[in-house]
């Protein structure tokens, strides 16, 4: 999976340098030094438009990329369907999204990136209540064990992941880690999701409804 490593890197340090934001909170992201974009107006161009439109896009575009750089398609089902549903839509957005196969399994540190929680997900490495499911948007109930493949169990990228201690276990993802097993406890409020930036559901919700 190293050329596959390479893509998500890249894919990775392309989002975060067009933010100009430190969006999954990696220790060696260049923008722990460099607060601003790349390019020659970079330090001049911090602050960029601040009118409400770019705020809800900007807004929008952060939290496709956090979770994987999301279709434009998918991702406003996703905001259709949080819509449709009872109760506050920004919360019911931040929920689906959560409950994503491939964000489930980045939230139980079985993958050291979304990008690479997909890639696991795609090739077949991830089961989902003992059967196998290969579709990285598969949405997943409370209750839902998670486990990773037996080959996948030696992978280096599975096994340092969980021993890094860059990230945090979620509060409703628990994780028995001599075993490679997660469950996903509940659905978690937005206060509860460990975003190392500062999302605004209710942005993205101002944008769609324009």
């Amino acid at each position: 999976m190293a050329r596959d490593g390479a893509k998500r890197s890249t894919r990775k340090l392309k989002i975060g340098r067009r933010l100009g934001v430190n969006l999954w909170g990696q220790a060696k992201s260049p923008f722990n030094k460099r607060k601003y974009k790349p390019g020659q107006h970079g330090p001049t161009s911090r602050g960029g438009n601040s009118s409400d439109y770019a705020k809800q896009h900007r807004a929008k575009q952060m939290l496709k990329g956090y979770y994987g750089n999301i279709g434009e398609k998918k991702f406003h089902r996703y905001y259709k369907e949080a819509s449709n549903m009872r109760g506050d839509t920004p919360q019911n957005l931040i929920g689906l999204l959560e409950r994503r196969l491939d964000a489930v399994v980045y939230r139980a540190k079985l993958a050291p990136t979304v990008f690479s929680a997909r890639q696991l997900v795609s090739h077949g490495h991830i089961l989902v209540n003992g059967k196998r499911v290969k579709i990285s948007s598969y949405q997943v109930n409370p209750g839902d064990e998670i486990t990773v493949s037996e080959k996948a169990k030696q992978m280096p990228l599975v096994v340092l992941a969980l021993e890094s201690p860059e990230r945090q276990f979620a509060d409703y993802v628990k994780v028995d880690s001599a075993n490679f097993v997660a469950t996903f406890v509940r659905v978690p409020d937005f206060s509860e999701v460990p975003y190392p930036v500062q999302m605004q559901p209710e942005l993205i919700v101002e944008f769609y409804s324009r």
